[in-house]
Protein backbone atom coordinates (compact mmCIF):
# COMPACT_ATOMS: atom_id res chain seq x y z
CA UNK A 1 0.00 0.00 0.00
CA UNK A 2 1.14 3.51 -0.83
CA UNK A 3 0.32 6.09 1.83
CA UNK A 4 0.76 9.86 2.05
CA UNK A 5 0.01 12.03 5.09
CA UNK A 6 -1.11 15.64 4.70
CA UNK A 7 -1.51 18.46 7.15
CA UNK A 8 -4.86 20.19 6.59
CA UNK A 9 -4.77 23.96 7.12
CA UNK A 10 -2.23 25.62 4.85
CA UNK A 11 -1.75 22.48 2.73
CA UNK A 12 -5.20 21.45 1.50
CA UNK A 13 -7.10 24.61 2.41
CA UNK A 14 -6.25 28.22 3.16
CA UNK A 15 -5.09 28.79 6.74
CA UNK A 16 -6.21 31.46 9.19
CA UNK A 17 -4.52 32.84 12.31
CA UNK A 18 -8.02 32.95 13.80
CA UNK A 19 -8.57 29.23 13.04
CA UNK A 20 -10.97 27.69 10.51
CA UNK A 21 -14.14 27.69 12.60
CA UNK A 22 -16.92 26.83 10.14
CA UNK A 23 -17.53 25.17 6.77
CA UNK A 24 -17.87 28.64 5.21
CA UNK A 25 -14.32 29.48 6.32
CA UNK A 26 -12.93 26.26 4.85
CA UNK A 27 -11.74 27.07 1.32
CA UNK A 28 -9.46 24.75 -0.70
CA UNK A 29 -6.17 26.03 -2.07
CA UNK A 30 -6.45 25.98 -5.88
CA UNK A 31 -5.17 22.68 -7.24
CA UNK A 32 -4.90 20.90 -3.89
CA UNK A 33 -7.94 18.64 -4.27
CA UNK A 34 -7.02 17.85 -7.87
CA UNK A 35 -3.56 16.85 -6.62
CA UNK A 36 -5.18 14.44 -4.17
CA UNK A 37 -7.21 12.98 -7.05
CA UNK A 38 -3.96 12.33 -8.94
CA UNK A 39 -2.55 10.56 -5.89
CA UNK A 40 -5.68 8.39 -5.68
CA UNK A 41 -5.36 7.49 -9.36
CA UNK A 42 -1.84 6.23 -8.72
CA UNK A 43 -2.92 4.01 -5.84
CA UNK A 44 -2.18 6.28 -2.89
CA UNK A 45 -4.21 6.22 0.32
CA UNK A 46 -4.47 9.76 1.66
CA UNK A 47 -4.59 10.52 5.39
CA UNK A 48 -4.89 13.93 7.01
CA UNK A 49 -3.22 14.75 10.33
CA UNK A 50 -4.37 18.08 11.77
CA UNK A 51 -3.92 19.91 15.07
CA UNK A 52 -7.23 21.49 16.11
CA UNK A 53 -6.52 23.27 19.39
CA UNK A 54 -9.52 25.54 18.78
CA UNK A 55 -11.71 22.72 20.13
CA UNK A 56 -9.90 22.77 23.48
CA UNK A 57 -10.09 26.57 23.49
CA UNK A 58 -13.87 26.45 23.02
CA UNK A 59 -13.92 28.25 19.66
CA UNK A 60 -16.02 25.48 18.14
CA UNK A 61 -17.18 21.99 19.06
CA UNK A 62 -16.87 18.50 17.61
CA UNK A 63 -20.13 18.90 15.68
CA UNK A 64 -18.67 21.89 13.85
CA UNK A 65 -15.39 20.07 13.16
CA UNK A 66 -17.40 17.22 11.61
CA UNK A 67 -19.28 19.74 9.47
CA UNK A 68 -15.99 21.25 8.25
CA UNK A 69 -14.66 17.82 7.38
CA UNK A 70 -17.92 16.93 5.65
CA UNK A 71 -17.33 19.90 3.35
CA UNK A 72 -13.75 18.73 2.79
CA UNK A 73 -14.96 15.27 1.76
CA UNK A 74 -17.71 16.65 -0.46
CA UNK A 75 -15.34 19.09 -2.15
CA UNK A 76 -12.85 16.29 -2.75
CA UNK A 77 -15.50 13.99 -4.20
CA UNK A 78 -16.59 16.76 -6.60
CA UNK A 79 -13.20 16.46 -8.34
CA UNK A 80 -12.98 12.65 -8.01
CA UNK A 81 -10.60 12.86 -5.04
CA UNK A 82 -10.78 10.77 -1.88
CA UNK A 83 -9.54 11.42 1.66
CA UNK A 84 -9.26 8.00 3.29
CA UNK A 85 -9.01 9.18 6.90
CA UNK A 86 -8.79 12.38 8.93
CA UNK A 87 -6.96 12.25 12.23
CA UNK A 88 -7.08 15.29 14.51
CA UNK A 89 -5.75 16.41 17.86
CA UNK A 90 -8.26 18.54 19.81
CA UNK A 91 -5.81 19.53 22.56
CA UNK A 92 -4.03 22.82 23.24
CA UNK A 93 -0.24 22.82 23.43
CA UNK A 94 -0.24 23.29 27.21
CA UNK A 95 -2.10 19.99 27.66
CA UNK A 96 1.09 18.12 26.68
CA UNK A 97 -0.73 15.32 24.88
CA UNK A 98 1.03 12.72 22.73
CA UNK A 99 -1.08 13.34 19.63
CA UNK A 100 -0.43 17.02 18.99
CA UNK A 101 2.27 17.58 16.37
CA UNK A 102 5.30 17.84 16.70
CA UNK A 103 4.77 14.79 18.90
CA UNK A 104 4.38 11.61 16.83
CA UNK A 105 1.22 10.09 18.31
CA UNK A 106 -1.14 11.09 15.51
CA UNK A 107 1.18 9.79 12.79
CA UNK A 108 1.75 6.54 14.68
CA UNK A 109 -2.02 6.10 14.90
CA UNK A 110 -2.27 6.58 11.13
CA UNK A 111 0.41 3.95 10.54
CA UNK A 112 -1.44 1.54 12.82
CA UNK A 113 -4.79 2.20 11.13
CA UNK A 114 -3.41 1.43 7.68
CA UNK A 115 -0.98 -1.27 8.78
CA UNK A 116 1.90 0.60 7.18
CA UNK A 117 5.45 1.21 8.40
CA UNK A 118 5.98 4.97 8.18
CA UNK A 119 9.59 4.82 7.00
CA UNK A 120 9.86 7.18 4.01
CA UNK A 121 6.10 7.78 3.84
CA UNK A 122 5.64 11.35 2.52
CA UNK A 123 4.40 13.82 5.13
CA UNK A 124 3.42 17.23 3.73
CA UNK A 125 3.08 20.26 5.96
CA UNK A 126 3.48 24.02 6.13
CA UNK A 127 4.87 24.29 9.66
CA UNK A 128 7.97 23.08 11.46
CA UNK A 129 5.94 20.90 13.79
CA UNK A 130 4.62 18.90 10.81
CA UNK A 131 8.18 18.20 9.67
CA UNK A 132 9.38 17.38 13.19
CA UNK A 133 6.58 14.86 13.64
CA UNK A 134 7.51 13.27 10.32
CA UNK A 135 11.16 12.87 11.29
CA UNK A 136 10.27 11.20 14.60
CA UNK A 137 8.49 8.35 12.82
CA UNK A 138 10.92 8.04 9.90
CA UNK A 139 8.58 9.66 7.38
CA UNK A 140 9.88 11.89 4.57
CA UNK A 141 9.29 15.60 5.34
CA UNK A 142 7.92 17.91 2.63
CA UNK A 143 7.37 21.64 3.18
CA UNK A 144 4.95 23.64 1.03
CA UNK A 145 5.07 27.42 0.72
CA UNK A 146 1.32 27.84 1.16
CA UNK A 147 -0.12 28.60 4.59
CA UNK A 148 2.70 29.23 7.05
CA UNK A 149 5.28 27.69 4.71
CA UNK A 150 7.18 30.86 3.79
CA UNK A 151 7.45 31.87 7.46
CA UNK A 152 8.58 28.35 8.36
CA UNK A 153 11.30 28.43 5.71
CA UNK A 154 12.47 31.89 6.78
CA UNK A 155 12.66 30.83 10.44
CA UNK A 156 14.91 27.91 9.53
CA UNK A 157 15.76 24.79 11.47
CA UNK A 158 14.18 22.44 8.94
CA UNK A 159 14.95 18.74 9.46
CA UNK A 160 17.69 17.36 7.20
CA UNK A 161 16.32 16.10 3.91
CA UNK A 162 13.25 18.33 3.89
CA UNK A 163 12.08 18.92 0.31
CA UNK A 164 10.42 22.25 -0.47
CA UNK A 165 7.66 22.94 -3.00
CA UNK A 166 5.41 25.86 -3.91
CA UNK A 167 2.25 23.96 -3.04
CA UNK A 168 0.71 20.51 -2.75
CA UNK A 169 0.08 20.30 -6.50
CA UNK A 170 3.77 20.86 -7.26
CA UNK A 171 4.83 18.33 -4.63
CA UNK A 172 2.49 15.68 -6.03
CA UNK A 173 3.65 16.34 -9.59
CA UNK A 174 7.26 15.74 -8.55
CA UNK A 175 6.42 12.68 -6.45
CA UNK A 176 4.47 10.97 -9.23
CA UNK A 177 6.99 11.93 -11.91
CA UNK A 178 9.78 10.37 -9.83
CA UNK A 179 7.74 7.18 -9.41
CA UNK A 180 7.11 6.92 -13.14
CA UNK A 181 10.80 7.47 -13.87
CA UNK A 182 11.89 4.53 -11.69
CA UNK A 183 10.55 1.70 -13.89
CA UNK A 184 12.00 3.36 -16.99
CA UNK A 185 15.40 3.68 -15.34
CA UNK A 186 15.28 0.05 -14.20
CA UNK A 187 14.44 -1.09 -17.73
CA UNK A 188 17.37 0.88 -19.13
CA UNK A 189 19.67 -0.70 -16.55
CA UNK A 190 18.43 -4.21 -17.37
CA UNK A 191 18.88 -3.57 -21.07
CA UNK A 192 22.41 -2.30 -20.56
CA UNK A 193 23.25 -5.28 -18.35
CA UNK A 194 21.94 -7.68 -21.01
CA UNK A 195 24.07 -6.11 -23.71
CA UNK A 196 27.21 -6.44 -21.58
CA UNK A 197 26.61 -10.17 -21.14
CA UNK A 198 26.42 -10.81 -24.89
CA UNK A 199 29.64 -12.36 -26.37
Amino acid sequence: MKLIILDRDGVINFDSDAYIKSPAEWQPIPGSLQAIARLNQQGYRVAVATNQAAISRGLFDMKMLCAIHHKLHQSAQAVSARIDAIFYCPHAAEEQCDCRKPRPGMLLAIGKRFGVALQNVPMVGDSLRDLQAAIQVGAAPYLVMTGKGEKTLATGGLPPGTQIFDDLAAMVDRLLHAEQALPAAAEVARSASGKKKQP
